[in-house]
């Protein structure tokens, strides 16, 4: 099923020269742009993006990692595109990232528990269908989510 999902190539990411990295990873798997913007994420924007973790003990530090600098927001779709996304993104602790994802291949700081220090593993990718929907919505208007076709698209019955 042709599903579409948000990443982030959080500050880290774009501080480290990654972007093009990264979104080269994304396409070479036959994922499609459907959307993208270079931000300055805002406290309410994070506060909006991560609701579900507001509460928690290590937010502050997700808000501050998120806000402090550029990222760029997208939408990337495809066949099974939300799953697809995640296996090539690697576990959230880049400790725990296997070798060949992004996040093992390139995030190499390993998580200190207890610490206030936060957790910089280049990139946010929707974890479910409900998910993608909710943050594509907080980042895009439905107007600047394109649909449109690739040369690809004959082959894969898009």
């Amino acid at each position: 099923m042709y599903e579409k999902t948000l990443v982030i190539v959080k500050p880290d990411g774009v501080q480290r020269r990654m972007v093009g990295t990264l979104i080269s990873r994304f396409e070479k798997v036959g994922l499609k742009i459907h959307a993208m913007r270079f931000v300055q994420a805002t406290d309410e924007q994070s506060k909006a993006h991560y609701a579900e973790h507001v509460d928690k003990p290590f937010y502050p530090s997700l808000e501050a990692y998120i806000t402090v600098g550029p990222a760029l927001v997208f939408v990337l779709g495809g066949t099974g595109a939300i799953a697809k996304v995640r296996q090539l993104v690697g576990d959230t602790e880049p400790a725990s990232a296997l070798p060949g994802t992004i996040r093992g291949d390139y995030a190499h700081q390993p998580l200190e528990r207890g610490s206030d220090r936060f957790l910089c593993n280049l990139v946010h990718a929707s974890a479910n269908t409900e998910d993608a929907e909710r943050e594509v919505a907080l980042w895009f208007g439905p107007d600047e989510v394109l649909d449109y076709a690739m040369i690809d698209d004959m082959y894969t019955g898009l």
